[in-house]
């Protein structure tokens, strides 16, 4: 059973940034794309970032293009969304998930193989 644990959510100010982790239990991390959800309170959750199982592919949520940016590191099985220029509607609680299937699939359905327990991001205007 594949495990993620998220962690790098916290507290800041609008404008500032911030350093999501995922560490996945499976040596197998290549075999996976992984993506970035997240769920604001009374919200549904949403798609926020994908990457291809090579690292090669890359796709967005149209609201944080320019200021988010997913990153993996299949050695050290992890994966990482870099969030810059953070407004008050980014506030949410934050999850990293894994698939087999394309990294596009993710935008498409949140019906994937594995999921992390999410951390907490909470941005303050």
């Amino acid at each position: 059973q594949l495990q993620l644990v998220e962690s790098g959510g916290g507290l800041v100010q609008a404008g500032g940034s911030l350093r999501l982790s995922c560490a996945v239990s499976d040596r197998t991390l290549s075999n996976y794309a992984m993506g970035w959800f997240r769920q604001a309170a009374g919200k549904e959750r949403e798609f926020v970032a994908s990457i291809s199982s090579s690292g090669t592919f890359k796709t967005y949520l149209d609201s944080v293009k320019g200021r988010f940016t997913i990153s993996r590191d299949n050695a050290k099985n992890t994966v990482s969304l870099q969030m810059n220029s953070l407004k008050s509607e980014d506030t949410a609680v934050y999850y990293c998930a894994a698939d087999r299937r394309p990294a596009s699939t993710m935008r498409a359905t949140d019906a994937l193989d594995a999921w992390g327990q999410g951390t907490l991001v909470t941005v303050s205007s």
